[in-house]
């Protein structure tokens, strides 16, 4: 789905406002400052009644937070004007999308509370002392305006859902474990084989012509069709399309001149660009398995990409089932000092030791992620407050105990700062990790080496 840049929104909201008078656009501004709180209890309290928002919208801390926001919200995109910066208008529809998406609200309750709000727009301002015609256009702009909004927050969110699913998609196959190493082998065979057939046939005279090309053979076939969809953008890629594509047109040369004068030489170019094929093909299954499979390269725990995926589907089963689940933070103190003093290879020798720890120590059902650098999350599922804080303490132990051992034979230790969070209801898993995070920042506040369990709200 195409983006649609902010300055081209923004200049679609300035020429909606420009449409209407200023008497209308008064008498809108003033419905929004004297009734913006009746407009949100009004949107809230229809929402609620309806059984399938009150699924997202049931936790105690939505309901004490959404008729503040939604209060901001009416003044916010009803008292703007053409002079604003309305592009920090259109942001704010944007996250809001994104939000909605990360909850999985459905677009068609957004479309139902946009309606709830129409309405009590129109009775609203019917009830203002304005001419008959500046109260109908006061009306018509607090519509148009809450549409266009309403479009910008269904669009961020078909963008953001459509990434998602994409992950989710992505983690399915990961999680089935698709055996890379079969498929990597079985393509090696197949351009194996068009190589010794086309060695074959000219050993027993075949004609040039006749001679099998690449791109028509079942490797060819393979590469063209759906390994280069698989591994668009990367230069491995694009590099095995031009090999087949030269070797290719080396036969056709030799088949267009019909005797053997040169052929030695074109001969050589081919088996030289069909080794390099075979390494550049090792190259791109290599990367399937440890980035697009989500493995992070360096630790191979998963990397950040199929987060949002995994804590979409645990919220999903805390809600279903009634279980509560936590993250941990993980941020190996001091490291920079490591890097300084022991050079990167030594940082990452440190980082794997580290991953090894933190896979170590959970259990088949929790998931261990890089998010970058230093810093590691676990998600750990069906445990309580006192249950994750055992967890992350023994972890904490344990790495202080280890001897971390470095290229050159060095012993260091090595000491980690936890932040800990317990998924407590609420729909927004950004909430989680931002508790998490500010727990970790307390931990590392502290003194460092310790575990900070994230305080509720």
């Amino acid at each position: 789905m195409q983006h649609i840049p902010n300055e081209q929104l923004a200049g679609e909201w300035r020429r909606l406002l420009d449409q209407f008078s200023p008497e209308a656009a008064a008498v809108l501004h003033g419905v929004a400052e004297q009734s913006n709180e009746d407009l949100a209890a009004h949107f809230y309290e229809q929402m609620l009644a309806d059984p399938h928002a009150a699924v997202f919208l049931s936790h105690e801390q939505v309901q004490n937070r959404l008729s503040h926001s939604m209060q901001r919200w009416v003044f916010t995109v009803l008292t703007s004007r053409p002079e604003d910066d309305l592009e920090a208008v259109i942001d704010l529809q944007r996250t809001i999308g994104d939000v909605h998406a990360r909850i999985e609200i459905p677009v068609s309750l957004v479309l139902r509370g946009a309606r709830y709000l129409k309405g009590r727009l129109r009775r609203l301002v019917e009830r203002q002392a304005a001419e008959a015609v500046t109260r109908r256009d006061a009306a018509r702009l607090g519509a148009d305006i809450i549409d266009l909004a309403v479009e910008i927050i269904c669009f961020a969110y078909s963008q953001s859902h459509d990434r998602n699913s994409r992950a989710e998609e992505a983690y399915r196959l990961f999680a089935v474990s698709q055996n890379q190493g079969a498929e990597k082998e079985r393509q090696r065979a197949a351009l194996l084989d068009w190589e010794n057939q086309l060695m074959f046939d000219l050993a027993v005279g075949s004609g040039y012509e006749s001679l099998p090309r690449l791109a028509s053979s079942e490797f060819g076939l393979w590469f063209r069709h759906k390994a280069s969809h698989a591994f668009q953008g990367t230069p491995e890629s694009a590099s095995i399309l031009d090999y087949i594509m030269q070797i290719d047109q080396e036969l056709q040369i030799l088949a267009d001149a019909g005797k053997e004068q040169g052929s030695l030489g074109s001969l050589h170019r081919v088996r030289e660009q069909t080794r390099s094929i075979r390494f550049l093909l090792d190259s791109l299954f290599e990367q399937a398995n440890e980035l697009e499979a989500g493995r992070d390269v360096l630790t191979r725990l998963l990397n950040r990409k199929f987060l949002p995926v995994v804590m979409t589907k645990e919220m999903l089963y805390s809600r279903q089932a009634g279980g509560s689940f936590g993250v941990l933070i993980v941020d190996v103190d001091h490291f920079k000092q490591i890097n300084d003093a022991h050079g990167h290879d030594g940082g990452d020798q440190v980082l794997q030791q580290v991953a090894t720890a933190l896979s170590n120590n959970t259990r088949g059902g929790d998931y261990a992620f890089r998010l970058g650098g230093e810093e590691f999350l676990l998600v750990l599922v069906d445990v309580d407050a006192q249950k994750i804080t055992q967890a992350a303490e023994k972890l904490r132990q344990r790495i202080a105990e280890d001897s971390f051992r470095l290229p050159q034979g060095e012993v260091i230790k090595v000491t980690v700062s936890i932040g800990i969070a317990v998924h407590d209801g609420h729909p927004d898993y950004e909430r989680l990790l931002r508790r998490a995070d500010q727990a970790l920042y307390e931990a590392k506040n502290a003194g460092r080496n310790r575990c900070v369990l994230a305080r509720n709200d």
